[in-house]
């Protein structure tokens, strides 16, 4: 990792004060009880929630009964099981050199593993990343390979994971046996010394006659952990492939060398070996899409890569969409990101739990993400060990005295790896924005549903969830976070409530789309997409006359029209007007007239059957009209 931040955005949040949790035996005043964090009544919808001021901690709330009839909260979330999106992967965060050791040396080991990786007694982890040789979280820097200087090894007669053995691959054992679907990746931070062009772990690069020996280097390690019992199933060529730190390994490798390694080494050598494991470009953060998309269009590369890796220290998960779009058979994972705390700017919970939540949970999911990996999964007092920053945070702290803590990261986690499983399928929401309730939803490998919303918000907010024509009403605490659960099978009550209707198939035109260089990509297919994170817009300043178009392709009844203006603060219609037909030339009366309003403006319609909408806008104002999301609603059936 590295610490870099965006400076167009908030910087990565993270803890000052951890919170302490039962953990078998050892119980803290207020904690809830491990037994009563997965007890949900099967009829009705169960709900867990953390709130800001660590009140409630993955506290389970009473059962929610779900009722028929409309929607009753101005704010509605539609989940829609018809809409499907990528398959998820796992959640976790990484065994580095120093959480190993740590977790390895603790009294209270085993309560730990259990607390992080068992799906009942604890939150049910299910990805792991894990470092080949040393990152900056070691206490030592190493390699599989390493020679005195000036020596080279290229038959690898060196190669030993016996660094790992004491420590590392016993825990990596334990997560899989407590959790048999732990789904591990891996990424190196640097080559062996001697294949660089600095001779050292620190700085340089891979040379291009040692690419073979490399990618031998890496299947070597592929068959060692196998053997060990930690199959491996994703990796990445290199960790932070455009920064090269100055005290701790790494190696710069641009995005034409790493398609070069990839498709003429990496990839043949890993194929040639019968292993199953994948790669996946990258593993660096947001703000540099191209380099992904650079790798993927290679096409020697392409063949060998599955997918792209992302971390959060700079940029925002929007971006995964839009790789996610040029090369939509390739996959997208969220592999790294740590809370730091500097000075003045120290975070709180509060901060961690909204930040991560917001922009790695909702964020990367809604943005393909199949896996979402933070970074260590415990570190001590003072950070570390580390030879790099001393002001950072993990999923737990392990401290010298033996007392164990669980940072806002656990929480942030736990919200999802507890309840979505490995196999399960985004499925389709609308969300409201920064500043609002935002949620993402999932369907399980059994049929059950999970929603995930946080109120990023700074009042309480009260909204419904709907769901096959039933709802349920809920409220949230600034800075909360929920889950919700409902099993699968129950079928939508008689004579009431409504439906999302499947954007599959909609046709969508508008009067005008940005033409300067900042949003181009504001089409009007942006509007119904599936994520917040895009959207269409005017390209100018609102004025009657303005108009967006849905063709639903067949004649349908609808009850609602929803408009999300996400984090486009302001970009909401001043005025509207709708038009229905059957016909696209000829559009009649308007149906219903009124003003939008922030972040989410909902038109309730009149008792309708079409095939064609039109909203028009009939204000003014200095803000571009921009959807980031439109949903309409239908009678459920």
């Amino acid at each position: 990792m590295h610490t870099r931040l965006d400076s167009r955005r908030p910087r990565v949040a993270h803890v000052t004060a951890a919170v302490s949790l039962v953990l078998l035996g050892m119980t803290v005043p207020g904690a809830a009880a491990p037994a009563a964090l997965h007890a949900a009544d099967a009829e009705g919808v169960g709900s867990w929630i953390t709130t800001a001021d660590r009140s409630q901690l993955l506290t389970p709330q009473p059962a929610t009964a779900f009722r028929s009839g409309p929607a009753g909260a101005a704010d509605t979330i539609a989940v829609d099981p018809g809409q499907t999106y990528q398959t998820i992967t796992g959640f976790g965060a990484s065994f580095t050199d120093s959480s190993a050791w740590l977790i390895w040396n603790s009294p209270h080991r085993d309560a730990i593993m259990t607390k992080l990786f068992d799906p009942k007694r604890g939150i049910g982890l299910s990805a792991v990343r894990q470092p080949v040789g040393a990152s900056d979280f070691s206490r030592s820097a190493y390699t599989y390979d390493d020679v005195p200087k000036g020596q080279t090894d290229p038959d690898l007669t060196r190669f030993s994971i016996a660094h790992d053995e004491p420590y590392v691959l016993p825990l990596l054992r334990r997560a899989r046996e407590i959790n048999p679907q732990t789904t591990f990746l891996a990424s190196p931070w640097s080559a062996p010394a001697w294949m660089k062009t600095s001779g050292e772990l620190i700085g340089g690069s891979l040379k291009r006659e040692h690419h073979q020996v490399y990618a031998n280097y890496f299947v070597k390690f592929l068959q060692a952990y196998r053997d060990a019992g930690v199959p491996v199933s994703l990796v990445t060529p290199q960790n932070e492939p455009e920064f090269s730190p100055g005290n701790y390994p790494g190696m710069l490798m641009s995005a034409q060398d790493q398609a070069d390694f990839i498709g003429g080494a990496l990839g043949p050598a890993i194929s040639r070996a019968g292993l199953d494991t994948r790669i996946l470009a990258f593993d660096h953060n947001w703000d540099r899409p191209g380099y992904p998309l650079d790798v993927l269009r290679d096409s020697t590369a392409a063949r060998y890569t599955a997918g792209s890796a992302f971390h959060c220290y700079a940029g925002e998960p929007g971006v995964q969409t839009n790789v996610h779009n040029a090369f939509p058979g390739k996959e997208v994972h969220f592999t790294e990101c740590s809370g730091i705390k500097t000075g003045d700017e120290a975070r709180t919970f509060a901060d961690t739990l909204s930040w991560q939540t917001r922009n790695l949970i909702i964020g990367a999911t809604r943005n393909w993400a199949k896996s979402v990996v933070l970074w260590n999964l415990a570190l001590d007092q003072n950070g570390g060990p580390t030879m790099n920053c001393t002001t950072c945070t993990g999923v737990t702290t392990v401290r010298s005295d033996g007392t164990v803590t669980y940072n806002a990261e656990y929480y942030v986690l736990g919200h999802i790896s507890k309840f979505v499983k490995p196999g399960a399928v985004r499925i389709g929401s609308n969300t409201f924005g920064q500043g609002n309730v935002e949620n993402v939803a999932f369907r399980n490998p059994d049929g059950s549903t999970v929603l995930v919303a946080h109120n990023s918000g700074s009042g309480t907010r009260t909204f419904d969830v709907t769901s096959a024509g039933r709802r349920f009403s809920t409220s949230l605490s600034a800075g909360a976070v929920a889950t919700f659960t409902w099993p699968a099978g129950d079928p939508p009550p008689p004579g009431g409530g409504e439906s999302a209707v499947d954007r599959s198939g909609w046709r969508v035109s508008a009067s005008s789309t940005p033409a300067d260089a900042c949003c181009t990509a504001d089409t009007a297919a942006k509007a119904i997409d599936g994520t917040s994170s895009t959207r269409w817009s005017t390209g100018f300043a609102q004025q009657p006359g303005q108009w967006f178009q849905i063709d639903l392709g067949a004649p349908r009844k609808l009850t609602k029209i929803v408009l999300e203006n996400g984090s486009s603060t302001g970009d909401h219609p001043r005025g509207y007007a709708v038009h229905a037909s059957a016909d696209p030339s000829s559009w009649g009366d308007a149906i219903t007239t009124g003003q939008g309003s922030d972040p989410t403006t909902t038109i309730q319609l009149p008792a309708i059957t079409a095939r064609y909408l039109r909203i028009t806008q009939t204000g003014d104002a200095g803000n571009w009209w921009s959807i980031s999301e439109l949903n309409l609603y239908a009678p459920a059936t």
